[in-house]
Parts: structure tokens; sequence; C-alpha cells
């Protein structure tokens, strides 16, 4: 039998470059080739459903009456919202909400007037001061109910 001998230099190959410039021509064709065929994408023109903007300024009611009776009822515009007793007052809440939300859209400004009878709880206008923070409402305006003479 034969004894292979591993320290002779006859035979070896050692790196050859020509099968390595080989693939990297394959890899740099097949780049290019598929750089052509990429698609560009663009914007298309679309309209979602949702709340419309308006240009200009739309007319609104001019101004929002809060008042709080002494017994803890609370009114918006002569409208009843919640019962006396409600501390989060989620009625009056959601309408000045969707109240705010048209009046960004209309472009104009919420102004509303908190109007207090005398011997009305303070614990009740903070209740109304928090809808209007939840809200998003800061042109408020206070007043005073004067008792009648």
């Amino acid at each position: 039998m034969k004894r292979l001998d591993l320290n002779s230099n006859e035979g070896t190959i050692g790196f050859q470059i020509a099968p390595m410039i080989d693939v990297v021509f394959v890899i740099m064709l097949f780049f290019m080739v598929m750089a052509g065929a990429v698609k560009v994408e663009k914007e298309l023109p679309s309209q979602l459903p949702g709340n419309a903007e308006t240009q200009g300024e739309t007319p609104m009611a001019d101004e929002m009456v809060i008042a709080i009776a002494e017994n803890g009822e609370i009114t918006l515009n002569d409208e009843p919202m919640d019962s006396p007793t409600s501390t989060t007052l989620p009625a009056l809440k959601n309408t000045l909400l969707r109240l705010k939300q048209a009046s960004d859209q209309s472009k104009t400004p919420v102004l509303v007037t908190v109007l207090s009878e005398p011997l009305a709880k303070y614990s009740r206008t903070v209740d109304v001061l928090d809808s209007l923070a939840v809200a998003g409402i800061s042109n408020v305006t206070f007043t005073v109910n004067e008792p009648e003479e």
C-alpha cells in the first residue's frame, strides 16, 4: 500500500481567484437585473371616511351656558345634563367633547359661560370644570346669578 505524503507541495491547488471573480460577476449581474424590476411606489389620491375639515369658519352658536343650580342640577343651554348627585357628569362630558370636535372642524372657538347660583356648592363647579378640562375647552367665563329683589 502506498502511503499518502501530506508534506509534498505537488498538486496543491491553492486559492483560486478566477472562480471567485465569476461568482462576484454573477451576483452583480443578478442585482443589476433586479434593480430594473423594482416598482416605484406612488401616492394614490384617495379620501378616507372621517371628519371633514372646512376651509373657512363656519358660524356656530355664539355661547354655551352651563348653569349650576343650588340643588346641584346642571343644565347646558337650559337642557338638563346629569343627575344632581353625579360627580363624573358623563352626559355633560360627552356633549362638551362633541362640541369641541365640531368647533375644531369648523375652526371656530368654543365660548362657554358657567352660570352658578349664589348658594350652589363649590364642588359642583369643580365637577363642571373637570368636564371642561376633559373636553379640552379653555375659553371659560364665570358669572353668578344675582338674587332678584
